[in-house]
């Protein structure tokens, strides 16, 4: 058993916001089946690198999903869909604003088909506001929402996080937006619509820079891998590559000045509180470096994870997928298709005790299951 079985997704969206979202919904049990146009609507099926022939950007946000397709900008298409929305508990979508509208499948329209319909929209900037109808990707959002202004070397220039983070924040937000409806559904037994927006996502990811700037007027700072409240919090070099150690509190600033054996650091006035070790930041940064460049990572690491101090590698990604913590956990999983073979991907995080979360089938090819819906669905 588990616990989304019985709900069913119409998931009409695109690229990876809302997509993998929907990843999570069928990691959990919903049925989820992909809406497409029959030429293809999805960009992210063109991105390479790819598995025989199929884009491993599509490949990381469409497990346990199914495909049909559908033209939705045909009468018998949006007539097609409405029948399938009698049935469905939640059409989740990601078209500009006003699209659905002007295929007269608004919310307002499939409610009247059915009055449970839970129906997620995702868009750039939402449905309301000036912007409402301008396109929004993910590097787009990460300059406005100044997320840029605080990533980068302190002397280089403003830069966009290394993965997709608005679309990949959005993605959880649809997750527990669509959850809640459906826990508000149980009790009122009427669906709802969810206006999520990737900008209004991001500036709520700000945390303690937007909390900083609100309430004091402080303006964070691009830093590049320094911490703008906190120090020592930051990558420093060793004799084989960089660590990353933060050392977030006095009592963890007191264990690193023994690990180090600079037992009086803790007691010099420049670094008796984090206040004034921010103050004398470049001071202490260049003393601890002229030390942990004298032994490895994994020296440093032995004794880091002795004192109870966080710090850790700066990995790879192919040495991030093969720690052996992650292997420990079991995080990588294998799916096989039976026309491109098989499928490598990393697991879906929750980790409950009994809460059941399976992976059974590979990301579908464009329309795979178009058939098997005639037949049982769409010829009612």
């Amino acid at each position: 058993m588990q616990p989304l079985e019985n709900i069913r997704v119409l998931d009409l969206s695109r690229v990876y916001a809302a997509p993998a979202g929907s990843m999570m919904l069928a990691d959990l049990g919903a049925e989820v089946i992909r809406v497409e146009h029959p030429d293809g609507s999805d960009s992210m099926r063109d991105w390479g690198p790819f598995l025989n022939e199929q884009s491993t950007y599509y490949l990381c946000a469409n497990r346990n999903k199914k495909s049909i397709t559908l033209n939705l900008k045909t009468t018998a298409g949006q007539e097609q869909f409405k029948e399938l929305v009698k049935d469905a508990d939640i059409v989740l979508e990601n078209f500009k604003t006003g699209d659905m509208a002007r295929m007269g499948l608004s919310y307002e329209e499939l409610k009247k088909v059915n009055p449970r319909i839970i129906h997620c929209a995702v868009t750039g900037f939402g449905q309301t506001g000036p912007l409402a109808y301008e396109p929004g990707f993910d590097p787009v959002i990460q300059a406005m929402s100044g997320l840029m202004s605080v990533t980068g070397a302190s002397d280089g220039e403003a830069t966009k996080v290394g993965v997709p983070i608005a679309d990949i924040l959005t993605s959880n937000y649809v997750v527990i937006s669509i959850l809640a409806a459906l826990r508000m559904r149980d009790q009122t037994h009427e669906g709802q619509f969810i206006d999520l927006s990737l900008l209004d996502v991001q500036m709520s990811s700000l945390a303690n820079v937007a909390s900083a700037y609100l309430n004091t007027g402080f303006s964070s700072e691009r830093l590049g891998n320094r911490h703008n409240n906190v120090a020592p919090y930051q990558v420093f070099d060793c004799a084989d590559g960089p660590l990353m150690i933060c050392a977030g509190t006095d009592g963890q600033f007191q264990k690193l000045c023994m690990i180090l054996d600079r037992k009086e650091w803790a007691n010099d006035a420049r670094f008796v509180t984090n206040t004034l070790r921010k103050q004398h930041e470049a001071e202490l940064v260049k003393m601890i470096t002229e030390l942990t460049i004298k032994k490895t990572r994994d020296e440093w690491i032995a004794l880091l994870q002795q004192y109870k101090i966080p710090g850790g590698r700066v990995n790879t990604i192919a040495e991030a997928l093969e720690q052996p913590q992650i292997l420990a956990r079991e995080m990588i999983g294998e799916l096989e298709h039976e026309l491109y073979g098989k499928v490598k991907f990393v697991k879906n995080p929750l980790q409950f005790s009994s809460l059941n979360i399976q992976y059974n089938l590979a990301p579908p090819t464009l329309g795979e299951h178009t058939e098997t819906f005639q037949k049982s669905t769409l010829s009612k």
